[in-house]
C-alpha cells in the first residue's frame, strides 16, 4: 500500500511538473453555474491531452461583463488570450481594431488545418468576416425553438403548429383547455432578430452589416415585421401570448409548472429545462410566418464565440491555436454538446452524437441542430451591427411599452429603427 501511495504520489509530482513547464494561457468567460463546471472540464482535458500548454479558465460574471472586461483589460495591455463574446457583442469586438487576431489565421499560422464546411451551415457565418474568414471560433451556439407541453397538446386535442397562422389556429383550443397557449423568453432574439432570419427578411442595409458599419441602418419598420408584431399584439390581447418580463426564468417558469403550453427558449435550455419541467415535453421548430414569400429558412445562432487577443508572445498564440483546434475536434464537441444542450458546431460532432444513440435518448438536443441546418437564405446567415446590447435595451423598453397599451406597434418599431440608427451612425463614427 506505501508503494502504491509513492507511486501515486511520483505521478502527481510529474504532472505539477509538467504543468509548470507549460506556456500558460488564459481564458476569460461568461459562464456560470453548471455551464461553467463543463468549461473547467473542458480546460482539464486539454491540459490532460498535452504539455506544452496549460489554459487556465475565468469566469468574469455576465456576458456584458467579460465584453467590458475584455475591452478595458485590452487598453491597458492586460488582456487574456480567449475571451468569449456573445452574439449581440461580436460586431464591438471584430470592430476593435488590432484587438484580436482572427480564428482562422491564428490556427493556420500555427500549423493546423482549418475546414469551414465542416461546420454546420446555420454556425458557419455568424462570427465570420464579408467573405467567410472566421475571426471568432464559434463556441457555445444555439437556436431559439419552440418546447411543447405534451399534456398540454394531448388536452386540448391539438397537435405543435408549424406556422404562425396554425398557432393561431389551436391557440383558442388550448386557452380553452386551461392553458396560456404562449410564453417566449428573450423576445429581441426570438421575435425581432429571428424573425428576419427565419423569414428570410433583410434586418438592416450594407447585407445585414458585414459588408460595412458606415451607413448601415435597421429595418424595423420593415412592413412584415410591422405586420407580424401586430398579430403578437393580438395574441396578447387575447391571452394567447403569456408576457411576464424581459427575464429569461420570467417566461421559462411558467411553462416549467405546466401552465404553458409553448414556450420558445433556447436550444441550450434543454438540459436544465429537462430536470426542472413538471410534466412531459417535446420541441420543435420556432414557427415561420406563412405570409411571407421565402420563410421556413434556418435561424439566427444565440450564445457565444471564441476571440483571440492580439499582442501575445508567439509560444502563447501557438498555444491559443491548440486550443481552438482541440476545442473542435469531434470528440470534445460532442461532450461538449451532451454535456450542455448547446449544439453540435460541426457537422462530425452532430453525427457523431447521432451515432452514440443520443437523440434516441433525448430527440429534443436534436431540433436546435436540424432548425440550423436548413436552408438558408440571403438574409439568414447573420448581422453585424454596432452597440447592438443597446439596441436591444431599446427594443425591450418598446415590447413593455406595447403589450401595457402605451404605445401602437407603428410607433415602437419606429422608436426602435430611429434611437438604434442613432447608435448605428455613432458606432461608425468609432470605426474610423
Amino acid at each position: 500500500m506505501k508503494t502504491t501511495f509513492a507511486m501515486a504520489a511520483a505521478l502527481g509530482l510529474a504532472a505539477q511538473a509538467a504543468l509548470a513547464d507549460a506556456t500558460p494561457i488564459t481564458w476569460w468567460h461568461g459562464m456560470g453555474g453548471a455551464n461553467e463546471q463543463v468549461i473547467n472540464q473542458i480546460a482539464e482535458k486539454f491540459n490532460a491531452a498535452q504539455q506544452s500548454c496549460a489554459i487556465t479558465p475565468v469566469s468574469k460574471g455576465t456576458y456584458e461583463e467579460a465584453l467590458a472586461s475584455g475591452i478595458a483589460a485590452f487598453r491597458s495591455g492586460e488582456q487574456p488570450n480567449v475571451i468569449q463574446i456573445f452574439d449581440a457583442g461580436a460586431a464591438t469586438i471584430i470592430n476593435a481594431k488590432g484587438a484580436t487576431i482572427a480564428a482562422e489565421d491564428i490556427l493556420t499560422q500555427n500549423g493546423h488545418s482549418f475546414d469551414r464546411d465542416a461546420f454546420i451551415p446555420g454556425v458557419r457565418w455568424f462570427y465570420a468576416d464579408a467573405s467567410g474568414k472566421f475571426i471568432g471560433m464559434p463556441f457555445n451556439s444555439s437556436a431559439p425553438i419552440m418546447y411543447v407541453n405534451d399534456e398540454a397538446l394531448a388536452k386540448a386535442g391539438v397537435t405543435a403548429p408549424k406556422t404562425w397562422a396554425e398557432f393561431e389556429e389551436v391557440a383558442p383550443k388550448l386557452k380553452e383547455a386551461g392553458y396560456i397557449p404562449l410564453t417566449a423568453s428573450q423576445l429581441t432574439w426570438m421575435f425581432f432578430e429571428n424573425f428576419f432570419s427565419r423569414n428570410n427578411v433583410q434586418m438592416a442595409t450594407n447585407t445585414n452589416g458585414y459588408d460595412s458599419f458606415d451607413g448601415t441602418e435597421l429595418r424595423a419598420t420593415a412592413p412584415e415585421m410591422i405586420a407580424f408584431w401586430t398579430r403578437v399584439k393580438d395574441w396578447h390581447d387575447k391571452g394567447w401570448l403569456g408576457f411576464y418580463g424581459a427575464g429569461w426564468s420570467d417566461n421559462q417558469k411558467p411553462f416549467e409548472e405546466g401552465k404553458v403550453a409553448f414556450w420558445i427558449g433556447s436550444s441550450g435550455s434543454f438540459g436544465g429545462l429537462s430536470k426542472t419541467a413538471t410534466m412531459p415535453f417535446s420541441a420543435d421548430f420556432i414557427p415561420y410566418d406563412e405570409t411571407v414569400t421565402d420563410g421556413n429558412k434556418s435561424s439566427f445562432i444565440g450564445g457565444a464565440a471564441l476571440f483571440a487577443f492580439s499582442g501575445k508572445p508567439e509560444a502563447e498564440n501557438k498555444c491559443t491555436a491548440d486550443f481552438f483546434s482541440f476545442l473542435t475536434s469531434t470528440e470534445i464537441q460532442a461532450f461538449y454538446h451532451q454535456a450542455t444542450g448547446y449544439v453540435a458546431i460541426t457537422t462530425a460532432a452532430y453525427e457523431k452524437s447521432k451515432a452514440d444513440g443520443w437523440y434516441d435518448q433525448h430527440p429534443q438536443a436534436e431540433v436546435g441542430i436540424k432548425q440550423l441546418m436548413l436552408p438558408q437564405g440571403e438574409w439568414s446567415k447573420g448581422y453585424r451591427l454596432g452597440f447592438y446590447p443597446q439596441i436591444r435595451v431599446i427594443e425591450e423598453r418598446e415590447f413593455n411599452k406595447l403589450f401595457s397599451g402605451e404605445t401602437t406597434v407603428e410607433d415602437a418599431f419606429k422608436a426602435i429603427e430611429t434611437e438604434g440608427n442613432e447608435l448605428l451612425a455613432r458606432f461608425a463614427k468609432t470605426s474610423g
